[in-house]
């Protein structure tokens, strides 16, 4: 089966392919002659079997099983362009990747520049990656805030998209006015407009 663009859509280190973000995004995404894969990585289908909550596996573990899953996806759909669009851990993993393997594009949704464990910023995957990059991020992410994230020079290199008084997860306060569902909307429609689909 030949589609014109590929989405690959992975999940974050909390919550698996299924998780209702992922499926508003997979259908927020959806065009004609796209096609929108998910996939979960080997923590998350370890889960599925036996039920128990496990750690995401270490980086290289998850490139490789994300590399594997692309391979395999380019083969079945032998598509035109390719764009991988990761939540939170999901596209830190897509920027890694990209700086290997050509791809048309990367969308990080809610990237998660600062550890909560505490550190430097993980901002090696954006310099590194040679694909264009978007980031959609919320205002008051407390992975990476508009006041923060703003100051750092590397970010001119990326394609900026802040969500109205979102968190990680793009919910604003009810006393922002926002509406997730308006965040969500926002954040797939400039997902689309920057893959290029109507």
């Amino acid at each position: 089966m030949d589609c014109d663009t590929l989405i690959v859509l992975t999940h974050g280190a909390g919550a698996n392919m299924h998780h209702e973000f992922m499926t508003a995004m997979a259908n927020g995404l959806a065009a004609c002659n796209t096609v929108v894969a998910r996939f979960n990585f080997p923590y998350m289908r370890a889960n599925a079997i036996d039920g128990k909550r496990r750690p995401p596996d270490r980086a290289p573990k998850l490139i490789a099983d994300y590399a594997l899953q692309l391979t395999i996806l380019k083969q079945q759909f032998q598509p035109k362009r390719v764009f991988l669009v990761g939540k939170s851990m999901g596209g830190r993993m897509s920027a890694i990747l990209a700086e290997t393997i050509p791809v048309d594009g990367v969308v990080c949704l809610g990237y998660p520049f600062i550890p909560l464990s505490g550190g430097e910023p993980r901002l090696e995957p954006i310099e590194r990656c040679l694909a264009p990059i978007m980031v959609i991020q919320g205002e008051r992410d407390k992975f990476g805030h508009k006041g923060l994230v703003e100051t750092w020079p590397i970010m001119d290199k990326v394609q900026l998209k802040w969500l109205t008084d979102g968190d990680h997860s793009f919910k604003p306060r009810k006393s922002s006015g926002a509406t997730l569902e308006a965040n969500l909307e926002q954040a797939i429609a400039s997902a689309r407009q920057f893959i290029g689909i109507s």
